[in-house]
């Protein structure tokens, strides 16, 4: 009878059994990664638990997307595995993306709870949302440029816009941007139509805390606009503290889309909040008044990317001189350790320079106790031998039973 696997077999089994990430995806090695991020949404939709409550093999190919996403969705861990395969890439450190509309209540609270304690958390967009907009059944509101719309859109649910633009704009460029004061959680989505009148998924935008309030924004200039994705190597600056400052830009990634084409295009408003809705203020504007703007944009997006090469030689530099300081402490720790044992000896050579006995102080201790003890025992003996009273003593003296009373003989009693 065959005996049951370890922990160990069953992980060194699974290793085995898995499929290249481009295979399971269904993309090449040289695909871009919007077509990447396209394959894999059309993946979790299909095999996505909530559609597929009771089938396990769903639920296999949805995490082996997922997984396989993780690793080609990150410029690092893509070129890891593509230079040296599964082994360079650290399984444990993959994070998954969690559809807060499919968790039940505890393990929400848990969530908001992991995510107060500084825990970073990706959440994805609900497979309602995303199978309701590839079917086309979702309401759409018109958004003119340049007016502000406020509104509140609850929990895992989007409320989507169109934009229409001529060809004018679309050559001086598109802003769209959201903002909420109360310092919510959203997700600012652009979608790509498709023939069938559905909506794919096509960019996300995750909300940041920018002083007061946190925001999010989309930015078709006609020329390659960064974002910065914050979550990226989170867990590695969670190891090592410098890590935070010096992976602080890995996450800095051009868009992958920068111009959008004359029409009509479709963005939405996700509410990415554990609980309570969202509060929000969404805007699209034509940039063709901001043509400063845009030449500083370029400018300093510039300076980030000469700065980030700039801090990958600084940390190389840096991680040398963190070494020889280390060093330095430990020898400095060493080195007085060593001063303070050499004066000791110094001093006991010193104090053997003498023609007196020497003498141990356990013994001098020991002495000087028993001569604080003998005069007081001599002081309490002496007494006791004085007071003891002797025989001739005993019968002198009188007692209180012996005193001696003068009887008239003559009265009678």
């Amino acid at each position: 009878m065959a005996g049951h696997r370890s922990k160990s077999e069953k992980k060194d089994a699974a290793k085995m059994l898995r499929r290249d990430p481009y295979e399971v995806l269904g993309v090449s090695g040289n695909s871009t990664d919007q077509e990447i991020k396209t394959a894999y949404r059309k993946m979790a939709l299909k095999y996505h638990p909530d559609k597929n409550a009771n089938d396990p093999k769903a639920a296999d190919m949805f995490k082996e997307a997922t997984f396989s996403y993780n690793i080609l969705s990150d410029p690092d861990k893509r070129r890891q595995y593509d230079s040296a395969g599964f082994e360079a890439v650290e399984s444990e450190s993959q994070e998954l993306e969690l559809d807060l509309s499919s968790l039940g209540a505890v393990n929400t609270m848990f969530a908001a709870l992991f995510s107060k304690l500084g825990v970073p958390i990706k959440t994805t967009v609900s497979a309602t949302v995303l199978e309701e907009a590839l079917n086309g059944t979702v309401p759409i509101t018109p958004l003119p440029l340049g007016k502000p719309v406020f509104r509140k859109v609850e929990k895992q649910c989007a409320h989507f816009y169109s934009v229409t633009i001529t060809e004018k704009e679309a050559q001086a460029g598109l802003v769209c941007r959201v903002q909420s004061a109360d310092k919510s959680k959203f997700k600012l989505l652009y979608f790509d139509q498709e023939e069938n009148s559905g909506l794919s998924l096509s960019l996300q935008e995750d909300s940041a805390k920018t002083g007061k309030v946190t925001s999010a924004g989309m930015y078709f200039l006609g020329f390659p606009v960064y974002r910065l994705d914050q979550t990226l190597n989170s867990v590695a600056a969670a190891k090592d503290p410098d890590a935070a400052f010096f992976k602080k830009l890995d996450g800095f990634q051009p868009c992958e889309v920068t111009e959008l084409k004359a029409g009509t295009s479709v963005f939405a408003v996700y509410g990415d909040n554990f609980f309570k809705s969202v509060s929000y203020t969404i805007e699209a504007l034509c940039s063709a008044p901001f043509t400063e703007e845009k030449e500083n944009l370029r400018a300093v997006e510039a300076q980030i990317l000469s700065k980030r090469v700039e801090i990958s030689k600084f940390e190389t530099e840096y991680r040398e001189v963190l070494t020889q300081f280390t060093e330095m402490t430990s020898r400095y720790a060493q080195e007085m350790q060593a001063i303070d044992e050499l004066l000791k000896q110094r001093n006991e050579i010193h104090a053997s320079y003498t023609s007196a006995p020497s003498i141990k102080r356990s013994s001098s201790s020991s002495s000087r106790s028993k001569n604080r003890g003998a005069p007081k025992e001599a002081k309490e003996d002496v007494p006791l031998r004085d007071k003891r009273p002797s025989t001739r003593d005993r019968t002198k003296k009188k007692k209180w039973f012996n005193i001696h009373l003068k009887v008239d003989k003559r009265k009678p009693c």
